[in-house]
């Protein structure tokens, strides 16, 4: 080990005085997955069941992009 730092080994683990302690989910959150496609899975949910129930022809739409223009029109996306 590092003699360097040898001294903190020791040292109490600091709790600040004037920010309370974030709660364990709170932390979790911070280092969890954010939804870089907000509403994206709402979207590919609703573009299967368009297809189930006949909706949307997908016959001619073979891309994911192509199915949900489709279905919410371009500006949408």
């Amino acid at each position: 080990m590092n003699k360097k730092y040898e001294d903190m080994l020791d040292m109490e683990h600091h709790v600040s005085k004037r920010h309370p302690q974030m709660s364990m989910r709170d932390r979790a959150a911070q280092f969890s997955p954010f939804a870089a496609l907000t509403g994206y899975d709402a979207a590919v949910d609703d573009t299967v069941r368009a297809d189930i129930e006949g909706k949307v022809d997908t016959e001619y739409l073979h891309d994911e992009e192509d199915r949900l223009s489709a279905l919410y029109g371009q500006g949408d996306l």
